[in-house]
């Protein structure tokens, strides 16, 4: 399988409801790197899994939707809680219907799989994989 893997990051606002999560059941600021990752069984006819410059650029339209928001105050969030985990699956699904729409040209319709991941901190991050 090949990959490639562009990156950019958010940040966002938002707390959390339960327990569980002590602290951050206040009101509290992240800061999140974000890689997508494209796989792809064979490389297209021009040697690529697909072009960088597009991916990077539809991972920053996708990201520039979250990016500088209080996530409890966005209707697409409301009574959720926009864990790490989620919001990689928030964003891999945006990713996955530009994708679907052609905004990453005829070669993405090879594409197997795409994962998120968004990282915390140098020591923690989360993952949401997909079928493409």
């Amino acid at each position: 399988m090949f990959s490639i893997t562009v990156r950019d990051h958010i940040m966002i606002a938002h707390s959390f409801r339960g327990e569980v999560f002590g602290p951050a059941q206040r009101l509290h600021g992240a800061t999140f790197l974000v890689d997508a990752t494209f796989r792809r069984e064979q490389l297209d006819d021009d040697n690529i899994v697909v072009d960088i410059g597009l991916a990077t650029q539809e991972l920053g339209a996708v990201v520039s939707e979250l990016n500088y928001r209080n996530l409890d105050n966005e209707a697409d969030f409301a009574g959720i809680n926009t864990s790490t985990e989620f919001l990689a699956k928030v964003i891999a699904d945006r990713l996955a219907e530009r994708i679907a729409k052609g905004a990453l040209g005829e070669g993405a319709k090879g594409l197997a799989g795409l994962t998120v991941t968004l990282h915390e901190s140098h020591v923690a991050w989360a993952s949401y994989e997909r079928a493409l």
